[in-house]
């Protein structure tokens, strides 16, 4: 029934291992270059949030410095402090932002290299955004907003029949 002849067999086994270990060799070493990886960009992203929160936080000193000024000069001069920091705040914050937006594009285009579809819309998706028009609410003849579905859909029905079966043009294009 069962062949115990392989089992007595000690090269098939050790074959067996070192082939399933070069299969997976690969793989393993894609998992520790995406953990290094990974943890940059955690480092990175740390060190940015750091900063940026410093940065924060001395802007608001400097406005409860302006608010707790007693003299109009101190004022203005804690006003001039606070502006100057504040500037510095925005300009890193864009700066920051921006090398964020250009990271995003570069993995996009090495997702769009190597035929990642699925890496390549995510990174759209987050570079573009969820954008979505408001709504806004149709109004009936009088002015006034309609919130039913129904009686929206059934206006524009109306809206539009009105305005394609209108009388015929005075002078009809040639």
């Amino acid at each position: 029934m069962f062949s115990t002849t392989l089992h007595l067999d000690t090269d098939k086994p050790n074959e067996f291992t070192i082939a399933l270990n070069n299969r997976f060799q690969a793989s393993q070493d894609i998992l520790k270059e995406e953990e290094t990886t990974i943890m940059n960009s955690c480092k990175g992203i740390k060190e940015v949030l750091a900063s940026t929160s410093q940065e924060i936080q001395e802007s608001k000193n400097k406005k409860a410095t302006i608010n707790n000024s007693r003299t109009r000069t101190d004022k203005v001069k804690a006003q001039s402090e606070y502006t100057e920091t504040n500037k510095q705040v925005k300009k890193s914050t864009r700066a920051e932002k921006q090398k964020y937006v250009e990271e995003l594009a570069t993995t996009a285009d090495k997702a769009a290299t190597e035929g990642n579809m699925r890496q390549l819309y995510d990174m759209k998706e987050k570079l573009v955004g969820k954008y979505s028009k408001p709504e806004r609410p149709v109004k009936d003849k009088e002015g006034k907003p309609i919130t039913e579905i129904q009686e929206q859909r059934n206006e524009w029905i109306e809206h539009f029949e009105e305005l394609l079966n209108g009388p015929a043009p005075l002078n009809p294009p040639d």
